[in-house]
């Protein structure tokens, strides 16, 4: 199901391109520095491909809602996504849209230096400068509030939202927005919705950033409950 991602028109690009590419689910929106569209569609297609045609030999991909021991032979953004699911105990396909963002971005770096992917609110970042990114948290009134400011490192970043009342995806939990940072984006993912899953009231903020402790790679993790908010890690909160 199309959701209408109006955020999008607050991704401000200047001196950059901004561009679009879609393949089935999956709803990219890059910002570049040179226009790559062309590659970055054919490296979506490549990408969903391959998930598709692992889907059709092993359907417990995509059906299972916890860990799963990948074929041999199956591609690496398989295999990537079932480790990270099983670092935060949910399905692979929790770690899609993260993983997806991340093969594409990686490739994209081949022919540019900086690159923002956006996959219905997972980032996949490379940048040389200081980036702000706005988080939104449905009714929450933290939401359009703050912005996690992200240093220049010009090494990629994971920054992936998960929320129980926002959207279309699977969520068995309540958080308005649980966001996840890690090198790794499909690992991002994954614990975003994890941690998600196991936020019921602002009680459990306590539980879900000690989960996100536990968890090799996860660099920080901000939730928000209502008018409550924990964080941990690298989080750095900013005016918009």
């Amino acid at each position: 199901m199309y959701q209408e991602r109006s955020y999008r028109n607050q991704m401000l690009s200047e001196n950059f391109i901004q561009f679009n590419v879609t393949e089935l689910e999956s709803d990219l929106q890059i910002i570049s520095k040179i226009d790559l569209k062309l590659e970055a569609s054919a490296l979506i297609k490549k990408y969903r491909k391959q998930l598709k045609d692992y889907i059709q030999d092993d359907p417990t991909f995509l059906e299972s809602l916890t860990p799963i021991t990948p074929k041999k032979d199956a591609p690496d953004i398989v295999k990537h996504m079932c480790l990270s699911a099983l670092l935060t105990n949910v399905g692979p396909m929790a770690a899609v849209a993260g993983a997806i963002s991340q093969y594409v971005g990686m490739e994209l770096l081949n022919y540019t230096d900086e690159i923002i992917i956006e996959n219905g609110g997972d980032i996949f970042l490379s940048s040389k400068n200081i980036k702000n990114v706005l988080i939104y948290a449905g009714n929450s009134p933290f939401s359009n509030k703050i912005c996690l400011e992200i240093p220049g490192s010009n090494k990629p970043l994971g920054i992936c939202t998960s929320s129980g009342t926002l959207g279309h995806s699977l969520s068995f939990g309540k958080a308005d927005a649980v966001v996840v940072l890690a090198k790794d984006t499909s690992l991002a993912d994954a614990c975003a919705t994890s941690i998600c899953n196991m936020i019921q009231t602002p009680s459990d903020i306590e539980s879900g950033i000690s989960f996100a402790k536990s968890v090799y790679g996860i660099e920080g993790i901000l939730i928000i409950v209502g008018d409550k908010m924990g964080a941990w890690g690298e989080i750095n909160l900013v005016s918009p």
